[in-house]
Formats: structure tokens, C-alpha cells, sequence
């Protein structure tokens, strides 16, 4: 299964931009969906989970308050609505099921 991950691109400081992961072919609900996050010369980090089924989530206190997972069963996608952004959100993001399935990432820079 390849996971689609897209919506990144270049902000500033302060905005807002939203990512959007689609699993194709699948259920989304019957998957926990996680936002996970790289920086080069780091350790992949994450960053959120939907938990399948419940719907229950949990984030990186990094981005406590800042972010917002969600899903749309209806679309099969998992979504990352990304407000307050700040230059150190920037990294490649990636959206992964439990099982281990993976996108193929989007990069996400933010400007100071």
C-alpha cells in the first residue's frame, strides 16, 4: 500500500498550511495514521496519531495546540491542519500507517 502524503510547501512564520495523506483502496478508519516529521542529519520524529476506529488522538508536545489531525473517511484521508507555523516545523513530512505502510513525504519549509 503507498500512501499519498501532499500540501506542503514554502510559508512564513505564523501561517497556516494543511497536509493531506490519502490511503488508497483502504479503509482509512480501519487504520491508526500517523504525521511524522525529518529533518537531514536527524532521526525521523513523530508527530501525531489518529488512532483507527475511536478516532482517538495524540500529538508531539512540540506541536501541542499548534496542530490538528483529522480524518475524512469519506475520502479514505488523513489530514494535518497545521497552524502557528514556525521555522522549526520545517522538515520533510511523512504519514505512515501503524502497520507500516509509508508515504513518500513532503517537504514543508517555513520561512523566519
Amino acid at each position: 500500500v503507498q500512501l499519498q502524503a501532499s500540501g506542503g510547501g514554502l510559508v512564513q512564520a505564523g501561517d497556516s498550511l494543511r497536509l493531506s495523506c490519502t490511503v488508497p483502496g483502504r479503509t482509512v478508519r480501519s487504520y491508526s495514521v500517523g504525521w511524522f516529521r525529518q529533518v537531514p542529519g536527524r532521526e525521523r520524529e513523530f508527530v501525531a496519531v489518529i488512532r483507527e476506529n475511536s478516532g482517538s488522538t495524540r500529538y508531539a508536545d512540540s506541536v501541542k495546540g499548534r496542530f490538528t489531525i483529522s480524518r475524512d473517511n469519506a475520502k479514505n484521508t488523513v489530514s494535518l491542519q497545521m497552524a502557528t507555523l514556525k521555522p522549526e516545523d520545517t522538515a520533510v513530512y511523512y504519514c505512515a500507517t501503524a502497520s507500516g505502510y509509508w508515504g513518500q513525504g513532503t517537504q514543508v519549509t517555513v520561512s523566519s
